[in-house]
This record gives structure tokens, sequence and C-alpha cells, in this order.
């Protein structure tokens, strides 16, 4: 996992001479640019997470993949105003809010306007931990068989 996030730590690094340009050509706000890859980063981890645990729950990688698709494209499309009018017309409220609180589309457009705030951080850095330990479970209970 580590090894994986470090790689998007780089590939994101490599988009430095962009940032460069940016700034020789306009006077951009640097804080939302910063803040901007920091969440890319943080969901970056996220997304390594969950995929690490469904690869660990299969035997098939290509269904790993898929179903990690799957998985993370339920957690960014919660956030979208379209599928939350949608939960509002029959859910209750605490579950519309439940559904855009584990939204990855809501932490990080927060973040993307230059707010980083704790509650994001720990959104994502609790996340990346429960799907780790629940990749440790499954190594461990695959280890027992």
């Amino acid at each position: 996992f580590l090894a994986a996030w470090a790689f998007v730590g780089v590939a994101l690094l490599l988009t430095f001479p962009m940032w460069i340009t940016v700034n020789s050509l306009g006077d951009p706000d640097n804080g939302v640019i910063f803040a901007g890859y920091i969440g890319s980063f943080l969901m970056a981890g996220a997304f390594l997470s969950i995929g690490s645990f469904v690869s660990a729950l299969t035997k098939n990688q290509v269904i790993a993949f898929i179903v990690s698709a799957v998985i993370c494209f339920l957690f960014v499309m919660s956030g979208y105003p379209m599928v939350l009018n949608f939960f509002k017309a029959w859910a209750p409220g605490f579950i519309v809010s439940g559904i855009e609180a584990m939204s990855f589309l809501s932490h990080f457009q927060e973040i993307t306007k230059g707010l980083i705030t704790l509650q994001s951080l720990l959104f994502y850095a609790s996340l990346i931990a429960f799907f780790l330990f629940a990749n440790t479970l499954a190594v461990e209970q695959k280890k027992a068989e």
C-alpha cells in the first residue's frame, strides 16, 4: 500500500512544473492549488486501500479491479446532488446526511476550495485505516485456511 501511495505521490509531484508555469503566466491562488494536491493524495490513498482490501478478498485480480472500481465509484457518486435529491424524495434526513458524509466528492470539494478541515482529514485517514485493517483481517483469514 505504502509503495503504491508513494508512487501516486511521485506522479503528483511530476505535475509540479505545470504549477510553476501557471504561476509564471498569471497569479493563481497557490493555497487552493496546494490543497488540491493534498486532497488528490488523500483520495488516492482511500482508493488504494479499498482496492487492496477487495484484492485480498478475491482470487481473480480482474474481478478485484471491477469490484474496487464500482465501490470507489459509489463513494464518489454518493455526493452528487442528483443522487442526494433522489434519496431526499423518500429517505429520512439522517440517511441522506449520512450518505453525503460518506461521499468522497463532498470532502474533496471542500479541500479543493482551500478548506483543509479536520473533518475531511479524519474522514480520509479513518477510511484508509479501516480498509487497511480489513485488508489485514482478510489476509490473516486466508492464511488460516
